[in-house]
């Protein structure tokens, strides 16, 4: 996994948690990967892993059973697409039509772009 400067790591590791769960690698009610081997498949301190789980849990994302490990239910899905599309429509939607105010680009010219993305879209490469 590739960090960027611009958010903590403990947020993107969240974000890719969430973008594996989304994408079905981790089905919902299973357990996740534990802090010890997530954080050896990202090359990150298991602390920091740690943070992101207890983060997750925090929102509700993600659950403890003690001893046994952290895993997600049936409504993990769910609860991740609204955070996700409300941190979408205040944070970066604004800046998005912005831009496309600045470059002059049209609704339209959007729409065709948008319908060739996903017509070429896979899942796995997401």
């Amino acid at each position: 996994m590739e960090f960027k400067d611009k958010q903590s790591i403990y947020l993107q590791i969240a974000d890719y948690i969430c973008e594996q769960l989304l994408l079905g690698k981790w089905p919902p009610g299973e357990r996740i990967p534990s802090v010890r081997d997530l954080a050896s498949t990202l090359e990150v301190n298991p602390n920091t892993v740690m943070r992101t789980y207890e983060y997750l849990q925090g929102n509700n994302i993600i659950y403890n059973k003690r001893g046994v490990g952290y895993f997600t239910d049936e409504q993990t899905n769910t609860r991740i697409l609204e955070s996700r599309k409300e941190r979408f429509l205040e944070s970066e939607l604004p800046e998005f039509f912005r831009t496309l105010y600045l470059l002059n680009i049209s609704i339209e010219e959007l729409q065709k772009r948008y319908k060739t993305f996903i017509e070429k879209a896979h899942p796995a490469t997401l």
